[in-house]
């Protein structure tokens, strides 16, 4: 059987589909996770500044481009700043919403390793946020970084002495590189749209965001890379397709339930 095979039936999508309600409590937890994780990581604002000073100067003996350079660009004119912190506050959660959203509605099967892929992902953020507190460098007097959040606005964080709402000591890895690499996957690998390489432009643009407003240094992001890998890696096999799932190592047919649920694979 060719990969490239026609789509399944839409029957077979809605088959592979999971219960509403059960997804919409495992994302509300997934969320509240998260949020109980940043209150947990209170407490070590030392260590979040040692840490700090070593992946700077990691990032200089690494000669890695100095984040200067793209905030720089933000601060010629208090518009392109002001637009930056916009879209630090305003799309990181929208935009991974929507894309579950469209992949359960549209493509369940894709879906299905979609969520599980941020789940592990975010799981193991917190897990470094926890163990390696870490400051931002719009925090970091060395880096001669402005905060552009708190001078040009918005902001989504408070004084970090009175922010019982937000840990702002959690810079590595990035879930904002992370997250918006994923989706930028997700949608490539769920669509076969000639133009769908266009959505790295979203962890491209959300990159620069993230180096130019200082909330997050390079090693964050490259730290947030490297671990959606290996979770793609560990949960997710994207060669699969209807040509080998459900395939026994004898080379029987292929099972019904497996196909349907991979048919759209290349979509």
């Amino acid at each position: 059987m060719n990969a490239r095979t026609e789509p399944a039936p839409a029957g077979s999508d809605a088959i592979a589909r999971p219960p509403l309600v059960r997804e919409l409590l495992l994302v509300a937890g997934l969320f509240l996770v998260y949020k109980l994780g940043r209150q947990l990581a209170t407490g070590h604002t030392g260590e979040a500044f040692r840490n700090a000073h070593r992946v700077w100067d990691l990032e200089r003996a690494a000669h890695l481009p100095g984040e200067t350079a793209v905030q720089s660009l933000l601060l010629h004119g208090d518009g392109l700043a002001q637009l930056a912190n916009t879209y630090y506050a305003a799309v990181h959660f929208p935009a991974t919403a929507a894309f579950l959203i469209w992949l359960y509605l549209r493509r369940p099967a894709h879906y299905v390793w979609a969520r599980r892929v941020l789940a592990a992902v975010t799981a193991a953020a917190l897990a470094l946020h926890l163990l390696v507190p870490l400051a931002p460098p719009r925090m970091l007097a060395a880096t001669g970084l402005v905060d552009t959040a708190r001078v040009y606005g918005p902001s989504v964080y408070g004084d970090p002495a009175t922010d019982s709402v937000s840990n702002q000591f959690a810079a590595m890895p990035s879930l904002h590189f992370g997250w918006a690499l994923m989706v930028a996957a997700g949608l490539i690998a769920a669509t076969r749209s000639r133009w769908r390489w266009l959505w790295l432009l979203h962890p491209l643009l959300t990159l620069l965001v993230i180096v130019g407003t200082a909330n997050h240094y390079w090693l964050d992001a490259i730290v947030a890379a490297a671990l959606l890998g290996l979770v793609l890696a560990a949960l997710h096999l994207p060669h699969r397709t209807v040509t080998t799932a459900g395939r026994a190592p004898g080379g029987s047919v292929p099972a019904r339930r497996d196909e349907h649920a991979l048919a759209g694979a290349g979509r």
